[in-house]
């Protein structure tokens, strides 16, 4: 645990009592500080309160009197699709507002750390797709070369769960903008932002909210190395705010649709290989070819990011090299999960966008392609990448409004069970029967994971 730092003695309010929550008020208590929690939720109240926590509604101003700040859990909306009664009561009675990620900054250094000869450093990796993959290829790398390392954020443990840190440790955060948006303090020693492309943007107020969401991780926190997709424009904006100019390597920009020269420092992948260039001149070469754990452009950045901080971080290019093949990939992330007659079965529920889709059939060829679910903001217009698609077999409530805006040939599913089953029907020696939804799972799921769990459990009934 991270106890909190800087509160002693103070009541700290704490809306919203899951993973983050609870970790939060846990964390707060050892650190000196009176949690006040609450919940609308009575099962998530009767935790807390199971634990010895105070709970107590937190409606008006006049509750937050003698509060000293307001910790939000990343899962509830602060203002928009329209501002959030509690933490509008905050900000009415002039109360801070924060998060579990702006107390874990604010706490992570500690008097400790004199006595170290290496300080330890956070790496924090953002973005809209391949955050979860490119952090735990960066925690993977350096357990690999036996570099004490943790893992957490928006994957694995909640961040004040962590455990202190020793000399010389990395710690890996995948940081969701939900994460970023609210965090008080962001003092990342390396920053990554893969990508952008729409999501979330009703809890944003559209693209712009979006990306000020995720530009706040290397705005405020003034990272020592910032690593930089450029391949929106958004990208290309960011770096270019971040750097003092074209020999800048304290910024490093990556790419997987543009070789990129010029006298900084940049990383990019075409036609599977991973160049470094330095000062104009290629410092190292990668095959990602041959890489199983990263199939597909979309993991080429993934492993442009991680190769880029690991570089920074002083590991050699062949020893990152070396890693790369011994990573197995993350669940439900394009996942090969069976074999049968030459077909094979890839998971990729965690495409719950549609870019995260078209990146994930930009990787394989001859497609029986399950998707759907909850359609997001934006359209399916982007998915021209859908040509390597024989037929797509449509999920979800609103499977046949989903089916119609395909641009290929579809069948009305439903279900996963029928939909795994119609494709296997089709499916001919060569094919990839692919789950990769291009939707959110809450018409039909709790979660993506259960999603990728249902499409497994199906292929494996066949199988």
């Amino acid at each position: 645990m991270i106890p909190v730092r800087g509160l002693q003695g103070q009541k700290v309010a704490i809306l919203g009592l899951g993973r983050s929550g609870l970790s939060a008020a846990r964390a707060l208590a050892a650190g000196g500080a009176v949690p006040i929690c609450w919940d609308d939720n009575p099962a998530a109240k009767a935790r807390a309160e199971a634990e010895g926590f105070i709970c107590q509604p937190l409606k008006t101003p006049s509750d937050f009197d003698d509060i000293a700040r307001l910790i939000v859990s990343p899962g509830i909306p602060h203002l928009y699709p329209e501002p959030n009664p509690v933490v509008a009561a905050a900000l009415e009675a002039g109360v801070p507002v924060d998060n579990d990620i702006g107390l874990f900054f604010q706490s992570f250094a500690t008097e400790a750390w004199n006595s170290f000869d290496v300080a330890p450093r956070v790496v924090a990796v953002t973005g809209s797709n391949g955050k979860s993959t490119t952090s735990a290829l960066i925690h993977h790398i350096l357990s690999e070369v036996g570099r004490p390392c943790q893992l957490a954020g928006n994957i694995g443990r909640g961040v004040l769960d962590l455990e202190p840190p020793i000399d010389g440790e990395v710690v890996v955060l995948e940081l969701s903008s939900y994460q970023t948006e609210l965090a008080r303090s962001l003092t990342p020693d390396v920053a990554v932002f893969t990508n952008l492309s729409p999501d979330h943007l009703d809890r944003h107020g559209g693209m712009g909210g979006y990306f000020a969401a995720k530009r706040r991780l290397f705005a405020e926190g003034g990272p020592d190395r910032a690593i930089i997709g450029v391949d929106e424009a958004e990208g290309r904006y960011l770096a270019g705010q971040l750097s003092e100019g074209r020999a800048d390597d304290r910024v490093i920009r990556m790419s997987v649709e543009q070789k990129l020269t010029g006298p900084g420092w940049q990383v990019f992948a075409r036609k599977g290989f991973l160049a470094e260039y330095r000062k104009g001149k290629q410092t190292a070469s990668v095959d990602l070819r041959q890489v199983p754990g990263l199939p597909g452009a979309h993991n080429h950045q993934n492993a442009c990011a991680a190769y880029a901080v690991c570089r920074s971080l002083g590991l050699a290019p062949k020893v990152i090299e070396r890693a790369f093949h011994g990573f197995a990939g993350l669940p439900h992330r394009s996942q090969l999960v069976g074999e049968k007659n030459g077909v094979r079965f890839v998971n990729d529920s965690k495409a719950t966008n549609v870019d995260a889709a078209a990146k994930a059939l930009m990787a394989f060829e001859n497609i029986r392609w399950i998707c759907g679910g909850l359609e997001k903001e934006g359209g399916l217009a982007e998915l021209g990448a859908a040509a390597s698609v024989r037929k797509a077999y449509v999920i979800g409530r609103e499977a046949a409004a989903f089916a119609l805006k395909l641009p290929v040939a579809a069948e009305v599913c439903t279900t996963m069970a029928r939909a795994v089953e119609q494709a296997m029907r089709d499916a001919e020696a060569g094919d990839v029967i692919l789950l990769a939804p291009a939707a959110a799972s809450f018409d039909q799921y709790d979660n993506f994971e259960q999603r990728g769990e249902d499409f497994m459990a199906e292929v494996a009934r066949h199988l």
